[in-house]
C-alpha cells in the first residue's frame, strides 16, 4: 500500500478540486490527457477521494477506540460515533471533502441505488485495468468481463458465436463489420441479462467491461422490458428476411430463456418480493432511478498499433498472421472504435488512454463517477417528496 507521503510527491499533481480549471466532464466528453486533473494527496492510491490510506485508517480507528474507552462510552449512538470519527479524521488532514464523500457513499449504499458502469472499447486499450482499479476505489465487488461471457455462451450453449474474434475476419464493407459486431454484442447482452436484472432489483452496483459492449443495447430493466415487448410484437407481424436470420433469432430467444432460468433463483425471487412495498393505494413503490454510466476508452493510433502488434506476437497463433492480415485486424478495430466513439453525441463519455498519464486519468474517471453518483442520489432524493405529494393527492 503506497502511503500519502510517497504519492504526494508524484509528478503530475495539480489541484484537489474535482474539475480544476477545466469544464465539467458532462460538457466535454472527449478529454485530452494533458488536461486531466490529478489529486495531490494520493495520485496512485486506490483509496483516494473516498477512503484514506489504510495505515492512517488503522491509526484513526485505534484513536477512536481509545477515546471511547477512556470516557467509558460503551453504548453510543451512530451520530455520536460519526461525529467523533470525523473529528479525528480532520485532525489528520482529512476534513470536509472526505467527510462529504463518506456521507455521500453512505447514502448511496443505504438507498440501494442501482449502479451500472460500462467500460467499452476495443482490444488493448486498458478496459480490464480501468474497471478493476475503479472497482477497488469505489469499493464495488462485482466486475463482469464480457470475454468470459462470450466464451461461456460459445462453448456451453447453442449461441451462434465463433472462436475467431470479429475484428480478425474479412468483411466486404465497414457496414457489414459493424452489423456483425452489433449482433454479437446483442447475444452477449442476453448473457448479461440476469446479472443486470438482479443489479436493478437488488440495488447492487456492477461494473461491466469488455470488447462486446454496445452502449446502444445496454439499457435499464424497464427499458429492456418495453423494448423486448415491442420486438416481440414486431416479430409477430413481420416475417424474417431469410432462413439464416430466422435461425439466429430462434437461437437468441432460446438462449435468453436459458440464461433467465439459470440466473433467477429462489433467493432473487424472495428479495424481489421484499423490495416491493406498497403504499395506501395498493400500488408498488418504484425503487430509485438506476444510474447507468457508459465509458468508451480509446488510444492514440500509433500507441494502439504498437500494443496490438505486441499482443499479436505474444499469442500462440501470432505467427499465423501475415502482414496483410495484421493490417486488416488493425483497420477493423479502428472501424469498431469509431463506431463506439460515435455515441459521444448521445452522452457517452469518451476517454483517451495514454500510459504516461494513466494515474491522472484514473483519478479523473474516479472523480467523474463520484459526481455522477452524487447527481443520482440528489435526483432520487428530489423524486421522493414529489412522489409522496402525488400519492397523497
Amino acid at each position: 500500500m503506497k502511503d500519502r507521503e510517497e504519492s504526494s510527491g508524484s509528478s503530475g499533481s495539480t489541484t484537489n478540486k474535482p474539475n480544476g480549471d477545466h469544464e465539467p466532464p458532462r460538457e466535454i466528453n472527449i478529454r485530452p490527457f494533458s488536461s486531466v486533473p490529478s489529486s495531490p494527496r494520493n495520485a496512485s492510491s486506490k483509496y483516494d477521494f473516498v477512503k484514506i490510506p489504510n495505515h492512517v485508517a488503522v491509526k484513526i480507528a485505534l484513536e477512536l477506540k481509545k477515546l471511547l474507552i477512556d470516557n467509558s462510552l460503551l453504548d453510543v449512538s451512530q451520530k455520536y460515533l460519526e461525529t467523533s470519527l470525523f473529528m479525528l479524521m480532520e485532525r489528520r488532514g482529512y476534513g470536509k471533502e472526505y467527510v462529504n464523500r463518506y456521507n455521500m457513499m453512505t447514502k448511496f449504499h443505504h438507498q440501494r441505488v442501482p449502479l451500472v458502469i460500462l467500460v467499452c472499447g476495443t482490444a488493448c486499450v486498458g478496459k480490464s485495468t480501468i474497471a478493476t482499479q475503479l472497482a477497488q476505489r469505489l469499493n464495488l465487488p462485482n466486475v463482469l468481463h464480457t470475454d468470459m461471457v462470450y466464451e461461456l455462451l460459445r462453448t456451453a450453449t447453442d449461441a451462434p458465436l465463433t472462436s475467431t474474434p470479429v475484428w480478425t475476419r474479412e468483411f466486404a464493407s465497414s457496414e457489414e463489420l459493424i452489423t456483425e459486431f452489433c449482433r454479437e454484442c446483442r447475444i452477449v447482452r442476453k448473457g448479461l441479462a440476469g446479472d443486470l436484472e438482479k443489479a436493478m432489483k437488488d440495488g447492487k452496483p456492477i461494473i461491466i467491461e469488455g470488447r462486446h459492449l454496445d452502449p446502444r443495447d445496454v439499457v435499464t430493466s424497464e427499458e429492456a422490458s418495453s423494448s423486448n415487448t415491442k420486438e416481440n410484437e414486431d416479430a409477430a407481424t413481420e416475417e424474417p428476411h431469410s432462413q439464416a436470420e430466422a435461425m439466429t433469432t430462434s437461437v437468441e430467444e432460446e438462449l435468453s430463456e436459458k440464461v433467465t432460468q439459470c440466473t433467477v433463483d429462489e433467493t432473487t425471487k424472495e428479495a424481489e418480493g421484499k423490495m416491493k412495498p406498497v403504499d395506501g393505494s395498493g400500488k408498488a413503490k418504484s425503487g430509485p432511478e438506476p444510474i447507468v454510466i457508459s465509458i468508451v476508452l480509446k488510444m492514440a493510433e500509433f500507441d494502439h498499433k504498437a500494443l496490438l502488434e505486441e499482443w499479436i506476437s505474444s499469442r500462440t497463433s501470432g505467427d499465423k498472421y501475415t502482414s496483410k492480415e495484421k493490417e486488416r485486424l488493425i483497420t477493423n478495430l479502428k472501424t469498431i472504435e469509431d463506431y463506439l466513439c460515435s455515441f459521444n453525441s448521445q452522452g457517452v463519455t469518451v476517454v483517451n488512454i495514454s500510459a504516461t498519464t494513466f494515474p491522472q486519468t484514473l483519478d479523473w474517471l474516479h472523480n467523474y463517477l463520484l459526481q455522477r453518483i452524487e447527481e443520482g442520489i440528489r435526483s432520487a432524493e428530489n423524486e421522493t417528496p414529489a412522489k409522496e405529494v402525488l400519492n397523497k393527492a
